[in-house]
């Protein structure tokens, strides 16, 4: 078998794994390990490097299973990765100009422009590293590099606080959402709000970083300091908040739903349609419809409109 992804870093195995996970919808790894001829242990190291470069996603559900992304998507990711390495030497001189200079002066642009999706990860990562009180973000497809954030967890840990508001189109994405529960276990106010179109990080509502556009093909981000811009997507930014629904919901009354109901709910409110939602909560599209006509009788609504409703009169949501 010829092995096309080395040049992007992908091992020989590791492709194997890849290619034997796309003539699947999902596979756990035992699946994967008795197609392949190998030990599950091996195959299940090969899919955790696989899902740090973005080619494969973790589903939800008690077992783990994961999908294979679109290669249309995670493979240009990891080639515009590499190419950028290359635009990253070039620019290197004249990036490290732009901060001596600045420093030099004292002060800086208001507004930086940022070429490259390793430029744009590269920011992203230095103004989590530099928060002191709060990460918020606005958050949707597509994904220059990877769904994952490693920066997050530790930032708080230190006590740095994040509230983040996801486009449902997020959520459908392999294994978004359980990296999303897994964050908020850990601390993370998450939210969903359909029709959102852009893409926002703001720290400490003294630097936001926003790409200037959702092309893949052209990755420009803008790196917004102190300035009546910056007041004008905090004042957005706290709006969509406000607007958008809680992926998670504090411990209530006996009365209330289990968490999978709740999530369940949240999920329907936010727009997804039933097939993903099945394949996020890892359900088959029978349970999924059963445990909502389940909730609409519990509610008393007779559709997802009522339901909604309902459920957030309750605080369920």
């Amino acid at each position: 078998m010829a092995h096309e992804l080395a040049a992007v870093g992908v091992d020989a195995f590791d492709e194997d794994v890849y290619r034997a996970l796309l003539s699947r919808q999902a596979a756990v790894p035992g699946e994967l390990a008795a197609q392949l001829g190998t030990s599950a242990a091996r195959v299940a190291r090969a899919l955790g490097r696989l899902h740090d470069r973005g080619l494969v996603g973790r589903l939800s559900g008690h077992r783990l299973r994961y999908a294979a992304i679109d290669p249309h998507h995670a493979v240009d990711a990891l080639i515009r990765s590499r190419n950028a390495e290359l635009d990253r030497v070039r620019g290197a001189a004249n990036h490290l100009a732009r901060l001596f200079e600045a420093a030099q002066h004292g002060d800086a642009e208001e507004v930086e422009i940022v070429q490259g999706s390793e430029a744009l990860g590269r920011w992203f990562v230095r103004l989590q590293q530099e928060a002191r009180d709060e990460v918020c973000t606005l958050d949707r497809p597509p994904y220059a590099l990877t769904t994952a954030n490693p920066v997050e967890k530790t930032a708080m840990e230190k006590g740095v606080v994040y509230r983040a508001v996801y486009a449902p189109e997020a959520l459908e994405w392999p294994g978004v959402l359980d990296d999303i529960k897994h964050l908020v276990d850990q601390g993370e106010q998450a939210r969903v709000l359909p029709g959102l179109r852009v893409k926002l990080a703001v720290v400490d509502r003294r630097a936001a970083l926003m790409p200037l556009s959702l092309d893949l093909t052209d990755v420009r981000a803008a790196v917004i300091r102190p300035s009546a811009l910056l007041d004008a997507l905090v004042d957005y930014w706290q709006q969509c908040w406000h607007r958008a629904t809680p992926l998670h919901a504090q411990d209530g009354a006996a009365d209330e739903p289990a968490e999978e109901d709740r999530m369940l709910l949240s999920l329907l409110v936010s727009g997804l349609k039933d097939e993903a939602i099945a394949r996020q909560l890892g359900w088959s599209l029978r349970t999924m419809r059963r445990r909502m006509s389940r909730l609409h009788q519990q509610l008393g609504a007779t559709n997802r409109f009522q339901a909604g409703v309902i459920a957030a009169r309750r605080q369920w949501l």
